[in-house]
């Protein structure tokens, strides 16, 4: 029986990332197939991105190996067991900015020292030799055991991501993106109309009607890379020229989209205003995990150890003695994935308008929407009218005077299908520990 939904998870390795990619594993094969895991840099470097998905899955080896001489009545995990997701690996940096976006939230490694705290969960360096194209040193190099769960690729995670939507119908996978959006703009660059075979875009990113987690206006991902997020946006547009980034010193490292593509980009935004009341606070948090890693689970020793980073960190944020938590931001969308039919899922009445600001000195990164409220003329009246500087355009004639950006028309502009309600906010810490650890 074919997985009800086929993902691709493009990430980079923090805190929640991890949680995100171990919800996707903890599926039924019935519910869910991750297909690829395309890494990016973000909360920290690209290899140790890299690294942590490496040490996930070596954990999870040694967590299904206790289930099973524990024996455990449900080992859970099927999407683990059921498929096998090519690894792949993006550029180390932003499109257009070599200079990384710092994120200390999530600590040093992306994990708050996890591998030097518990090194027996680590694994040994010989897994970079999955990804190099370079000859392991030493004879009769074995891959490691628990690579048993995965395809190391050596192609950039834009070309594969590229390779499985070609390779599969149109319309049955979906690209799920939970950090900084460049490896998605150099697949949608580098070749848009298979880049549109996706079934959909869910996008964690941005702030709309909140302030911002990195500066008063910006969420970390869009302000990574606000380039490629400006690209990828602009692929909702029924006219992209009309939202693509400026150009810097006349010239881009992208080249620009064609002039016909097949479809607009169905883009779902799961923002901060939906994501961060999502919490898993840390009183429940150890409630439910002490009894698990006192039993002897290693995957429960390595989440209770880097979310004790976790906590420690918004504590000393804080300074106010209130009980921190961790908002599942990167989670959410794979709930949504997950139960995606389920009709409390609400996203707004119709697509927004949602653009980003890509040079702005204070507000790099914002979520711009217009607010004023206006009319759209193009929405009040039915009648067609050609662009008197083109008699062949048979567009509908809806500038209007002063609107040089267009915000006002009906033709130019993002269709950014924003969603605004869960099925329950308070419930989905309890569902996420449930799912990891039934």
């Amino acid at each position: 029986m074919a997985p009800k939904q086929r993902i691709i998870l493009d990430t980079d390795p923090g805190v929640d990332d991890v949680l995100a990619l171990l919800l996707a594993l903890s599926a039924s094969p019935e519910e869910l197939e991750l297909a690829m895991i395309s890494v990016t840099y973000g909360n920290v470097p690209l290899q140790s991105c890299l690294r942590n998905v490496v040490a996930l899955f070596h954990v999870l080896e040694k967590e299904m190996k206790w289930r099973e001489e524990t024996g455990k009545s449900t080992r859970g995990f099927g999407a683990l067991s059921a498929y096998k997701p090519v690894v792949a690996v993006g550029p180390e940096h932003a499109l257009e900015d070599e200079i990384l976006a710092a994120d200390h939230f999530h600590g040093a490694d992306g994990l708050h020292g996890v591998h030097e705290k518990q090194p027996h969960l680590s694994p040994a360096d010989t897994w970079r030799s999955l990804f190099s194209n370079e000859e392991p040193k030493g004879e009769n190099v074995e891959p490691p055991s628990y690579s048993k769960y995965f395809t190391p690729s050596k192609a950039p995670a834009h070309k594969e991501i590229l390779r499985i939507l070609k390779e599969s119908p149109e319309n049955t996978v979906t690209v799920v993106a939970v950090g900084p959006l460049t490896n998605v703009a150099l697949a949608a660059a580098e070749d848009p109309e298979t880049f549109l075979r996706v079934k959909e875009l869910v996008v964690m990113g941005g702030a709309v009607n909140v302030e911002g987690n990195v500066t008063p206006v910006a969420e970390f991902n869009c302000y990574a890379d606000t380039v490629a997020a400006a690209r990828v946006y602009a692929l909702t547009s029924p006219n992209p020229p009309s939202t693509m980034p400026p150009l810097i010193h006349g010239k881009s490292v992208l080249p620009p989209y064609p002039a016909k593509l097949p479809k607009q980009l169905k883009l779902t935004l799961f923002p901060l205003d939906i994501t961060t009341p999502l919490e898993l606070r840390k009183n429940y948090f150890y409630e439910t995990i002490r009894p698990i890693t006192a039993s002897g689970s290693p995957l429960a020793l390595w989440i209770e150890t880097f979310m004790t980073g976790i906590f420690n960190k918004v504590e000393s944020m804080l300074g106010d003695g209130t009980e921190p938590n961790l908002s599942l931001h990167d989670p959410a969308c794979i709930w949504y994935m997950l139960t995606q039919d389920d009709p409390a899922w609400t996203p707004v009445a119709k697509p927004e308008d949602i653009r980003i600001e890509t040079s702005g000195q204070w507000t790099r990164g914002m979520h711009v929407v217009d607010r004023r409220q206006r009319a759209k003329p193009g929405e009040q009246s039915s009648k067609v009218e050609t662009h008197p500087s083109d008699p062949l355009d048979a567009t509908e004639f809806d500038e209007v005077p002063g609107d040089d950006m267009g915000w006002l028309s009906v033709n130019k502009g993002n269709r950014i299908n924003r969603m605004v309600k869960t099925p329950g906010d308070e419930k989905f810490a309890a569902i996420l520990m449930d799912r990891l650890f039934g």
